[in-house]
């Protein structure tokens, strides 16, 4: 009998075998040996070790026919520090360099040191190493020349061969963290260049519409962005397709530079603007004559609010609360959207049906267009003042995300209810959000206007942040918790045929059980912040009262 020790390090449910034959001195009564290292592999995944739902029969056949172990204990759960106690017999975590060794790392474990191979081999086996490694290779890190030979390797460990993979799980580790960190920088670049977006545009209407026909013109931009929304999955896979997914990302970009350009050449201020007439002027500046308006200036000339100064008004914090209520709804709908079609339907927004749904809640969201002309209709009808005229308009909005409780109960029937009645909702959002905007060019002066429209989305963002955080971790508990690998995490469909069990049940509230409960409960949530914000929006600033510097 041919005697060797087959070392196999295998990443998921990929199985490379390959026998290397032993010396023939060896003698014929020694077995043949073969660790398999399998990643993500547990102690319940196979059938003879008691799974129901998974059949493992060629691994059955090898613990019939060799020695099955019951009462094992690993030193962790990734690669580097499991395969370096099993190769070496020491606790890893005594050493600090023994985690989940990058691509370029060092050899983790030194020539010096007596493996399990080095055994092996004095008993007369002949030993290979074949697939994944993942303990380094090379003397230091970063250093290796992976066009030659790199030493130390396997055959220093008391390997006689090795055939090792290049594309190996530890180069997949730097790249996606490499990745995941590049793509977070560029996250953080794209955030800083959105960050002056919308108080530019709010400053801009302010500069170039009365009080009465801001609302209406922050309405008809804000709309942009679900335009984009529109377009966007008709357009950016067709490119990819066609030019690789790196050009949808440069063309985008490349847009926004062109639409920046004509930014930069083309505007002006009114009163210097080639482009308005005297009489188009005299219709922007009309809001000088009201009273309390103070003398007609130049921004320039104007007195500047400082950026701490701005917080001592309750008209900025009027703002601020107003939008830290309401924002996180706007984004709740965007982002979970999918994900409550994908859960509770079953449907995906790749599908042909999950595209069509999505694009109708887009399009429902533009009808918030007509929502920033309704101010102008009150004041033009009644002589209502720009900001009783904002808020009374707010008000009516604030009461249409009420629909969105009927969602969870009527989506028994059909996604497209749930879809629609969110849609409403979303627009009612962009109604509110082109009002309460707004507001801030109607009560401080155009120096400010940045200054408090920045703040308030901060305190937007923040509220948004909340919102979704607290959204996921409700979704975990209501859909009920098991146990894996020491750690409570999500019950899901797959987990609950493999026979798991509930840490605890499924949460039920108004006649839904698990994560359509959860679900219920944020849509209450989202149908009344609003309403919240308006009372408090009133509450601070119950009465127009602009504010003018001295």
């Amino acid at each position: 009998m041919k005697n060797f020790d087959l070392w196999m390090s295998i990443s998921g449910s990929l199985l490379i075998a390959a026998p290397i034959q032993a010396q023939k001195k060896a003698k014929e009564k020694q077995p043949n040996v073969i660790f398999i290292i399998a990643d993500d592999l547990g102690y319940g995944d196979m059938s003879c070790y008691g799974a129901h739902r998974v059949q493992t029969p060629h691994v059955d056949t090898l613990a019939s026919s060799g020695i099955r172990f019951t009462d094992a204990h690993a030193v962790a759960s990734t690669s580097t520090p499991s395969r370096y106690s099993l190769f070496t017999g020491h606790y890893a975590w005594r050493r600090n360099d023994t985690g989940i060794a990058r691509g370029d790392a060092g050899m983790v474990i030194r020539p010096e040191q007596t493996t399990i191979a080095d055994m092996f081999k004095s008993a007369g086996y002949t030993t290979g190493a074949i697939g994944k490694w993942h303990l380094g290779l090379g003397d230091k890190t970063g250093t290796q020349d992976w066009n030659k030979k790199v030493s130390p390797g396997p055959e220093d460990l008391g390997f006689d061969y090795s055939c090792l993979m290049a594309a190996t799980g530890d180069v997949v580790v730097v790249l996606a963290t490499v990745s995941m960190y590049c793509f977070l920088a560029a996250r953080c670049i794209l955030a800083l260049g959105e960050a002056g977006n919308f108080p530019a545009a709010i400053k801009v209407t302010a500069e170039y519409f009365p009080k009465k026909d801001r609302a209406y013109a922050t309405s008809i931009f804000n709309a942009g962005a679900s335009i984009g929304a529109l377009i966007a999955p008709l357009t950016i896979p067709i490119l990819a397709k066609a030019f690789g997914w790196e050009m949808a990302f440069i063309v985008i970009g490349g847009l926004g530079f062109i639409w920046m350009g004509f930014w930069v050449f083309m505007y002006d201020a009114p009163s210097k603007s080639k482009h308005v007439n005297k009489a188009e002027l005299e219709y922007i500046e009309q809001d000088q004559n009201e009273a309390g308006a103070g003398p007609k200036t130049e921004e320039k000339d104007e007195k500047k609010m400082r950026f701490w100064q701005c917080f001592s008004y309750k008209q900025t914090w009027a703002f601020v609360f107003g939008k830290f209520t309401t924002d996180g709804v706007w984004w709740f709908f965007l982002f979970w959207t999918p994900s409550y079609l994908n859960s509770q339907f079953g449907i995906k927004t790749s599908d042909p049906l999950g595209m069509g749904l999505i694009f109708t809640l887009y399009a429902i969201t533009m009808l918030s267009i007509y929502g920033g002309k309704l101010p102008t209709i009150f004041i033009n009808k009644t002589g209502m003042n720009p900001y009783a005229a904002r808020m009374k308009a707010m008000l009516i909005f604030a009461f249409f995300p009420l629909v969105v409780l009927l969602a969870q109960p009527l989506g028994t029937f059909s996604p497209w209810f749930p879809v629609i009645l969110i849609g409403i909702g979303g627009a009612a959002h962009q109604s509110w959000s082109a009002n309460i905007f707004s507001t801030v060019g109607d009560m401080f002066p155009r120096t400010a206007i940045a200054s408090i429209t920045g703040i308030g989305g901060m305190a937007g963002g923040i509220g948004s942040m909340i919102l979704q955080k607290v959204a996921g971790n409700l979704f975990v508990y209501a859909s009920g918790t098991t146990m894996v690998d020491g750690k409570e995490v999500e019950m899901t469909k797959e987990l609950l045929e493999q026979g798991a069990q509930f840490v605890h049940p499924a949460m039920t509230f108004m006649g839904f059980e698990g994560k359509p409960a959860g679900y219920f409960v944020i849509f209450c949530v989202c149908a009344v912040a609003y309403l919240i914000g308006w009372v408090i929006m009133k509450a601070l600033v119950p009465k127009y009262k602009p504010i003018v510097l001295d």
